[in-house]
């Protein structure tokens, strides 16, 4: 993951969700996290703090934000340059945490989403796999991956995955860009405008037929789809221009349109919200 390595040292990740368009993604998402941690709330007789992962957490962006509500928080990244900055966003947190009284509970590794073998079985209760899928090229690593969340989530825990969509790769990529005939000779489209990313091509995308596959083979339950931004990184520059007011009714437009299945497909960024079986057998 040479490529990988060298992208995110140059890309500021930590800029792309304070974006309008990236504020989308990261308000849409959290909102289905909080619901989703609130399940688990009401569930949880012994009312002891909840254990998040964050897998490929990037530079910290949604584990500091958890942490400082109040909950344990575990983050695996592969790329060191984004762990030096989660660990630093996560020190200038935890100082103000400790300034106002309140407790920041975060530990952060690096880490490769298929090998979590420092994480014992069901450890954790709700498990972010935000990053991988997008720099995983074949359906077994893929399937490594989830089956590894899996692993380290409790039953009944939750398992809440990102992936970048197909249409979206295609349009932008292959017609905005102008890379679409390219592609379909060299092999990374097929006949049927399906991607077939390699290492070099840094992401990969895919379907929701791609997406059903995958959780089935891991043998978990679906909850929900939603689309994490919507139409929102086709329409930056429109989004830019809008007054607060407007973008605040944005917002709103999307998160009462994000659960609609005939959108789901259509945007950039979709989040696949799955659950452990009480038992792993089975």
């Amino acid at each position: 993951m040479d490529e990988l390595t060298a992208h995110y040292n140059k890309f500021n990740e930590d800029k792309r969700l304070m974006r309008r368009h990236g504020q989308v993604e990261y308000i849409t998402s959290m909102k289905y996290i909080h619901k989703y941690l609130e399940i688990l709330q009401g569930e949880n007789a012994k009312d002891t703090t909840l254990q998040i992962l964050d897998i490929g957490a990037g530079t910290g962006r949604y584990a500091v934000e958890l942490a400082k509500e109040g909950h344990d928080v575990t983050a695996v990244e592969y790329v060191k340059y984004n762990l030096g900055r989660l660990k630093q966003n996560a020190n200038v947190a935890k100082k103000e945490c400790q300034e106002a009284g309140k407790e920041f509970l975060l530990q952060a590794y690096q880490g490769d989403a298929r090998k979590l073998k420092r994480f014992a079985e069901d450890t954790f209760d709700l498990t972010l796999l935000f990053g991988p899928m997008y720099h995983l090229y074949s359906f077994e690593d893929k399937l490594q991956a989830l089956t590894e969340a899996k692993r380290v989530t409790r039953p009944g825990g939750y398992i809440l995955v990102a992936y970048l969509m197909n249409e979206y790769g295609v349009l932008t990529y292959g017609f905005k860009e102008g890379n679409a005939i390219a592609c379909i000779e060299d092999g990374r489209l097929d006949d049927n405008f399906h991607c077939h990313s390699t290492e070099k091509d840094l992401y990969d995308y895919v379907r929701l037929e791609d997406m059903k596959e995958l959780r089935d083979a891991a043998g978990l339950e679906h909850v929900q789809t939603i689309s994490a931004d919507g139409p929102a990184d086709y329409m930056r520059r429109e989004l830019n221009a809008m007054s607060e007011e407007m973008f605040a009714k944005f917002i709103e437009y999307h998160l009462s349109t994000c659960e609609r299945p005939e959108l789901l497909g259509a945007g950039a960024h979709t989040v696949d919200i799955l659950r452990c079986k009480k038992s792993h057998l089975g």
